[in-house]
């Protein structure tokens, strides 16, 4: 995939797609930047919950814990919602 830079953040790796956070690793725990539009129903799917990596939830991104990601299929799909929302915002330099 073009435009992709790993980048260390939050205690953890995140992958920027043309210069937006995308997704990331941070622990066991997969980090998906979901967009504010779709972050409170990203919130109803198994083992989803809110970033809060401040102790105050950061709208628009979620954590998903390990068993939420341990099926392919499952893995996919939460990396597909994260390109979806980075597709629509600017590249930066």
């Amino acid at each position: 995939m073009p435009d992709v830079v790993e980048k260390k953040m939050f205690g953890g790796l995140a992958f920027m797609i043309r210069g937006n956070m995308c997704i990331g690793i941070i622990g066991s725990e997969l980090m998906v930047r979901v967009g504010k539009d779709v972050y409170d129903q990203a919130l109803t799917q198994p083992h989803a919950r809110e970033m809060d990596f401040t102790g105050k939830a950061l709208k628009g991104f979620v954590y998903v814990g390990e068993d939420g990601i341990m099926e392919d299929k499952d893995l996919k799909s939460w990396i597909d919602q994260g390109l979806a929302f980075v597709d629509t915002l600017p590249a930066k330099e």
